[in-house]
């Protein structure tokens, strides 16, 4: 399947590389020119066990590409994923404006139906705050465009994040549209050899 993932910090090249591993194809994005680049070279920002080799090999299979371009990554993908940083304000509330940024930019560049999966670690509410932000970008650029939305959380620990993304205890996905099971169930198809993990 073809996926994007929206952000290229912790959470999202993990899921990006995991993702990669099992044959799907993926582009991560991130706005950090800087980033890409050294991304695309095979240097890593962060250390994670595994990590490094896994975006390394599958970036020489092809299965795995980097980029800075919305209109690239939005018309990659059959379904994106919001993976970027929502870090604590001062009042303690969590710092959405990187949602609400991504929310619009992927909405500028749809032009047919998308699944958008929200990944990043936030507060209750930050579903219907992703789509109205969708739905006022659609509407604002005169765009008659379909869309699903769901919610996927990530339970990764430091230091064994790629085991636990490989072999995962549960899978957690918050649907609306249960058209949607058929799609994660082949995402996440070669996690489930054993035992069926996706509780809906």
């Amino acid at each position: 399947m073809k996926i994007t993932i929206i952000g290229s910090g912790y959470v999202g090249l993990v899921t990006g590389a995991c993702f990669s591993e099992v044959g799907h194809d993926v582009v991560c994005l991130d706005n950090d020119l800087k980033k890409i680049k050294k991304l695309k070279n095979g240097n890593i920002p962060i250390y994670e066990p595994k990590l490094e080799s896994m975006i390394i090999s599958n970036v020489k299979k092809k299965n795995l590409h980097f980029t800075t371009s919305y209109k690239n990554a939005v018309a990659h993908a059959d379904v994106i994923f919001i993976a970027v940083d929502t870090p604590s304000k001062k009042s303690g509330d969590a710092d959405l404006s990187a949602v609400k940024s991504v929310s619009i930019s992927i909405a500028e560049n749809m032009y047919s139906h998308k699944v958008i999966v929200q990944k990043s670690t936030s507060p209750v509410g930050t579903y219907d705050f992703i789509r109205k932000n969708i739905k006022n970008s659609l509407k604002k650029n005169n765009k008659k465009i379909t869309f699903d939305l769901a919610s996927n959380p990530e339970f990764l620990k430091e230091g064994s994040a790629i085991n636990d993304f490989m072999r995962p205890d549960r899978i957690i996905i918050g649907i609306e549209n249960n058209n949607l099971v058929k799609i994660f169930d082949q995402i996440y198809k070669a996690f489930n050899r054993k035992s069926y993990k996706i509780q809906y």
